[in-house]
């Protein structure tokens, strides 16, 4: 090896060792305890302030000594400063993680109600469900700005989720409507040699089609009807702002008539405002109890074709009501012919947490409880509409 290339070698050796200590004095947070001996200056020393304000501990004597210590103190120019701060030095998803972390680890929930932290404040779909929570105690001063920010995340919302929503449940809905003598372009090719099996000709390798089988074209009059009930308990706020979304999605589409009901222990209709999905959600009330039973019992009543209309209860199961009541309710649903659909959460948190034996027995009705993403929904939907087997998660 060459003197040059040992030189190179040797200096990006030292290079990346330098990186490695560096990324170790961000995670452990300074203090002669530990062990890198790296400083830090510039870019790298703000980066460091942001994260000892929110992920240190101790007192003003342990952050005068170096110590990595909690300091947004409360107030709200300095959280806005920070959250700024944070913005300049870190991609969205990490600031989104820090936001969601200082609300829970410092109690900053109140200062949403500052109007500027919210134009400071990274907007997401969790940062939307503390601000419902949050919409009683909201000054007037506040509200117009918590509006925008919300109308801001559900307008990305609908951009990514309603054309794939409305293209896969308008399929859907053409293959629900069957018809016999199709045209050309509107047979079922799959249906339709499965149909006519015993006409195989042998001696010729091909199924002569007795039988056509083509798709329905949907027509511009009602063909499903889709209620969604939504719990509106605090453990279920990024459901709600999803279904919400959904809930527009789904009453823009001539082929459907969506209502949307939001319940704790009383029950609200909110059909009348799907036209905008952000007056939807400042409609909600998160937090309170639970009565699955008494929503859908409203729920039941507005059924008037139940042979073309889906249920979707979105909820953790967590009831509060009579739960004998609710599960002869879903089976006398699903009798009369009402396709019922249970989600545990409408969300990308992950494994919810639910009741097992609720969920046990809808599953023994025929309803299984899943969780399910929002890229997932509209295959669910499209199931129900067709009456097949829901694409229920392996993994619940």
């Amino acid at each position: 090896m060459s003197a040059t290339a040992a030189t190179t070698g040797s200096a990006a050796a030292a290079a990346a060792s330098d990186e490695r200590l560096r990324r170790w004095r961000l995670v452990l947070g300074g203090g002669p305890e530990e062990g890198t001996g790296r400083l830090l200056t510039g870019t790298d020393a703000a980066m460091d302030g942001a994260l000892a304000a929110l992920y240190g501990s101790g007192d003003g004597k342990e952050r005068r000594s170096g110590r990595r210590s909690a300091g947004l103190e409360g107030s709200a120019p300095s959280v806005a400063r920070w959250l700024g701060d944070i913005r300049t030095y870190f991609p969205a998803s990490v600031v989104q993680v820090m936001q969601r972390d200082a609300f829970e680890r410092l109690g900053l929930s109140a200062l949403l109600l500052e109007p500027e932290m919210l134009e400071a404040v990274e907007a997401d779909v969790h940062l939307v469900g503390t601000l419902l929570s949050l919409n009683k105690a909201m000054p007037e001063t506040t509200k117009e700005t918590a509006r925008a920010v919300v109308r801001k995340v559900v307008e990305d919302l609908e951009e990514r989720l309603a054309t794939r929503t409305r293209s896969t449940l308008t399929g859907a809905l053409d293959r629900s409507a069957r018809i016999s003598r199709p045209r050309h372009r509107d047979i079922d090719w799959d249906r339709t040699v499965r149909a006519n099996l015993k006409n195989y000709l042998p001696e010729y390798g091909t199924v002569v089609p007795e039988r056509l089988i083509g798709y329905g074209r949907a027509a511009r009059s009602v063909k499903k009807d889709v209620v969604l009930c939504i719990d509106q308990s605090g453990s279920m706020a990024a459901s709600v702002v999803y279904a919400s979304v959904f809930g527009a999605v789904l009453a823009s589409m001539r082929s459907i008539a969506a209502r949307l009901v939001v319940f704790d222990t009383s029950v609200v209709d909110l059909t009348d405002q799907l036209d905008d999905p952000v007056d939807v959600l400042f409609g909600t009330r998160l937090g309170g109890g639970t009565d699955i039973n008494r929503a859908l019992a409203y729920c039941q009543s507005q059924i008037t074709r139940p042979a073309d209309t889906v249920v979707v209860l979105i909820s953790d199961l967590y009831e509060g009501g009579i739960r004998d009541e609710m599960l002869k309710r879903v089976a006398s649903m699903k009798a009369s012919g009402v396709q019922f659909v249970t989600l545990l959460a409408l969300s990308d948190e992950g494994a919810p947490a639910y009741d097992r034996e609720h969920a046990a027995a809808l599953a023994a009705l025929g309803a299984p409880a899943f969780a399910c993403t929002p890229d997932l929904f509209p295959e669910v939907m499209a199931a129900a509409i067709e009456k097949r087997p829901l694409p229920v998660p392996a993994d619940i």
